[in-house]
């Protein structure tokens, strides 16, 4: 099994930091190919979203705005109520949006991203969480928060990633996660800063497992209420354009968080996220997009209250792990690592699709000693809801380990 993820990771690694010469190989090799990705072909096709979809529709003259956001503009809003289905959900009705701007009209100005929805679902989950990504006049600062409040009856399924799906037990709970950060620009791709955490769970409560033995949850250490507060170093650096639909460079980002029982925690208690992304435009000359992720997620040292032990689907945009519901893995460390390739399939960029696949590795707890590998793999559809902040709506749906499989849907790239 060690042999196995080395190499695993070692591979990913790899493509993570290789640069895309295999696209400049099949422009050289191909005319057609060459002439059906040339720059000039795709800038000659007038950008479509779903508001020009609508104004067709209804006799509408087309809008005179431009087709991206530039410095100096006003913000861009995109906002879409919709009807959804997930694994962890079933049913949800969802309101769901992000303002994109800029705060300065410098050429090396930095964009600024909110994005917040409020979903409820039909297992009587309400959540709204606001994640934001802002740089202040001049770009000096960045802040970077993820604030949330969940109501969330959700299942856990034990620890480590040789758990089985018989081991599931339902919970309900209350959350609260508060993650706020202050970033001073150090050059003009990194960034470093002090930020304050905090997740709060109460009300928690477990039906037990159906065969009536005792669950992980359990022999880890019951609660009825969880505190883990305190400070956080957090270090990013980014190359990226556009973070909401990357088509190139990359983002590193470390996060080392340190739970004080003086700051309020249960118990003392330090974890790091290493969240890594390179993306190339594959072929060269197209809008086609190769991506690769890097989530590695680890407790230090201490003891993590249950709840907050690396799981997937709970890094800060609930995306790791499609093809698997939410929770399903969960231990000590996480390994994750995840390729996406996104096509056009209009030229107008109305609507795009992608071909992706992940692979994860959970310890239990208290150990650090990965476990199996689990993969999943599927497939998507975008479609263009804002042709300025070039904001998709992602419809995907994945396939994971022991017949799991489900939808799952964002407002903006999965990473």
């Amino acid at each position: 099994m060690k042999t196995r993820l080395f190499f695993f990771l070692f591979f990913q690694v790899l493509l993570l930091l290789s640069k895309p010469v295999y696209s400049q190989i099949l422009l050289n090799d191909s005319n057609d190919v060459r002439i059906l990705y040339s720059a000039d072909t795709i800038k000659d096709v007038k950008e479509k979203d779903i508001s020009d979809v609508f104004r067709q529709w209804f006799g509408l003259k087309p809008s005179s705005k431009s087709d991206s956001i530039n410095r100096g503009d006003p913000p861009v809003i995109s906002v879409l109520p919709a009807i959804g289905y997930t694994l962890q959900t079933r049913l949800a009705a969802i309101l769901s949006g992000n303002v994109v701007f800029f705060t300065s009209e410098k050429a090396t100005a930095k964009m600024s991203v909110i994005t917040a929805n409020v979903t409820y679902t039909q297992n009587q989950q309400f959540m709204v969480p606001v994640q934001l990504n802002v740089w202040l006049h001049g770009d000096a600062w960045n802040l970077v928060g993820d604030w949330r409040y969940m109501k969330y009856p959700q299942s856990t399924f034990g620890l480590g990633s040789n758990s089985k799906l018989s081991m599931e037990d339902p919970m309900e709970y209350n959350y609260i996660r508060i993650y706020q950060y202050a970033l001073k620009k150090i050059t003009t791709n990194f960034s470093a800063g002090l930020g304050y955490t905090l997740d709060y769970h109460n009300d928690i409560s477990e039906d037990g497992l159906s065969n009536g033995d005792v669950s992980d949850y359990a022999n880890y250490g019951a609660d009825s209420k969880t505190v883990s507060s305190g400070m956080a170093i957090n270090m990013i650096y980014d190359t990226r354009k556009n973070p909401i639909n990357p088509d190139q460079g990359m983002s590193a980002g470390l996060v080392v968080r340190d739970n004080m029982k003086w700051m309020g925690s249960n118990s003392n208690w330090q974890s790091a996220i290493l969240d890594v992304r390179k993306y190339f435009q594959f072929p060269g000359h197209s809008k086609n997009v190769l991506a690769f992720w890097s989530y590695n997620w680890v407790v230090l040292s201490g003891k993590s209250p249950y709840l907050d032990l690396p799981s997937t689907g709970w890094d800060s945009f609930n995306n790791t792990g499609r093809g698997f519901i939410q929770g399903r893995y969960r231990g000590n460390m996480m390994v994750y690592l995840e390729s996406e390739y996104r096509f056009a399939i209009s030229r107008n960029g109305l609507f795009g699709g992608v071909v992706f696949a992940n692979a994860e590795s959970f310890s239990s707890a208290p150990s650090s000693q990965l476990q199996s590998i689990q993969p999943g793999t599927g497939f998507g559809l975008r479609i263009n809801l804002n042709k300025k902040s070039n904001t998709n709506i992602a419809i995907d749906y994945g396939f994971g380990t022991q017949g799991m499989k489900g939808l799952f849907v964002n407002v903006g790239e999965v990473f």
